[in-house]
Parts: C-alpha cells; sequence; structure tokens
C-alpha cells in the first residue's frame, strides 16, 4: 500500500506558456499539492494546507518519485 492517496490530478495547458500536471494527494492526514511540467515532469512547486493555508512542502525523495512514476502512468 502507498504512503499517499491522489485525490485529483489536473493537466493544465495553459500555465505560465507550459503545461503542468498538478496532483492533490493526502499523506500523514495532511492535503498536499504538487505541481510539474509535463514534458520532464520536473518539480515546480510542494504545498501542504494546514489550518487554511499553503505552506511550502518538504517532501521526500522517495513520495516525489513515487508520485512522479503514478502520474506517469495516468498521462
Amino acid at each position: 500500500m502507498k504512503p499517499y492517496e491522489i485525490k485529483n490530478m489536473i493537466i493544465d495547458d495553459e500555465f505560465d506558456g507550459e503545461e503542468s500536471v498538478t496532483a492533490d494527494f493526502t499523506h500523514n492526514y495532511k492535503d498536499y499539492s504538487i505541481s510539474f511540467k509535463k514534458a520532464d515532469l520536473e518539480i515546480i512547486n510542494t504545498w501542504v494546507f494546514e489550518n487554511g493555508s499553503s505552506l511550502p512542502a518538504n517532501l521526500s525523495g522517495t513520495i516525489i518519485e513515487s508520485i512522479r512514476e503514478d502520474i506517469k502512468k495516468r498521462i
């Protein structure tokens, strides 16, 4: 079983002139969002949502790689 669950995924054709992919997921009972460039799945940003605010998230390389692989399969 994976340590996270992707809840939503959006492919945006108009983000800053490049296509991007954003995945919203839960991990350790917290809500996160991670955005990648669609072309090479390089990270654009990561956010954690706490107490009504969004803060930059510090995710492990293992989690990021696993999410990246899930996204590759879905697009």
